[in-house]
């Protein structure tokens, strides 16, 4: 069986693994090297890091839509994807002898689109899921091989959720393909009444707004950690919000005013409850405890009464 491989961020790593330790894998197609950190060193996605460790070729092209004769130029049994990041053509997905097969987490039709489990704890849902699909040309809608489901928990942030969602998908994925093989796998049309998107995460929806509840501005705060992270603007002046928690208690009737600061924490009013700082970093400054931060800098940026 000779099976392709496409994926790039974390999520599909413990898929790769899973899928080249009970089929084997023939090739990885990825993302190009991008810049990366203050020197800009150019750096592998964690999925060509993973193929390089495995043993596996690598095929990175620019634009998937343009250079794609690396993989049609080999009989592929299957084409599995996920969490790759470009529009694949139909010359591809239509290429394999059993379709392209696509791992994604959300329970569709439910949240398609690129920041499924990032809108999933952002909205609060206390479940989600993986969804295992024939790939079409449309974004996320062909028709369902199989599901499972997995429970959130308030402490979840993103990138505990794509750990568990990666080890149930990679599960899931040798299933339905064994059941593929034995021709015992159904594929069922998605609900095109029920289809909610999950587009990718815009500057404007990293922004906390105290005129929320405080559990929606935590949820905010994990649905965007450990990327891209929230933040908030204090006199011009941005500050990224790593950790934080919430109290429904309410102290003040002005959402954004600063209303207690103690070891533990900055105390925020909201429309409905305190939200708390737990963890921060100021812009051109390191990440900090909220302790730390206000013994320094914070002291003069974060004041008692103050209105943000």
């Amino acid at each position: 069986m000779k099976i392709c491989f496409m994926g790039s961020m974390d999520f599909a790593v413990e898929i790769l693994e899973k899928l080249n330790m009970q089929f084997g894998v023939d090739l990885v197609v990825t993302q190009p090297d991008k810049p990366y950190g203050r020197k800009q060193q150019l750096k592998g996605t964690p999925v060509k890091e993973k193929a390089i460790e495995l043993g596996i070729e690598t095929f990175q092209p620019i634009n998937i839509k343009k250079d794609y004769l690396r993989i049609i130029d080999s009989d592929f049994d299957f084409i599995i994807v996920a969490a790759y990041g470009q529009i694949i053509p139909d010359v591809v997905l239509e290429h394999a002898k059993y379709r392209a097969i696509n791992v994604h987490a959300s329970l569709l039709p439910k949240y398609r689109g690129g920041s499924p489990m990032h809108k999933a704890i952002i909205n609060g849902e206390r479940t989600t899921g993986v969804s295992i699909m024939y790939m079409v040309k449309k974004m996320d809608a062909g028709p369902i091989l199989t599901q499972e489901e997995i429970g959130i928990t308030l402490t979840d942030d993103v990138k505990s959720l794509e750990y568990k969602l990666a080890e149930v998908g990679a599960k899931l994925l040798v299933k339905t393909m064994k059941e593929l093989i034995n021709n015992s796998s159904e594929a069922i049309p998605q609900d095109e009444s029920r289809v909610t998107y999950a587009y990718n995460i815009t500057p404007k929806e990293k922004k906390l707004d105290f005129n929320q509840r405080a559990y929606d501005c935590y949820n905010l705060v994990r649905g965007l950690h450990p990327w891209p992270i929230s933040e908030m603007y204090v006199d011009g002046l941005k500050i990224k919000v790593f950790k934080s928690l919430y109290s429904n208690e309410n102290v003040s009737e002005v959402p954004g005013e600063i209303v207690n600061i103690t070891k533990k924490g900055v105390y925020i009013q909201t429309k409905d409850g305190l939200f708390i700082l737990k963890e921060v970093q100021l812009q051109g400054k390191k990440k900090m405890d909220i302790n730390a931060f206000m013994n320094g800098v914070g002291r003069n940026i974060l004041t008692l009464n103050k209105t943000i």
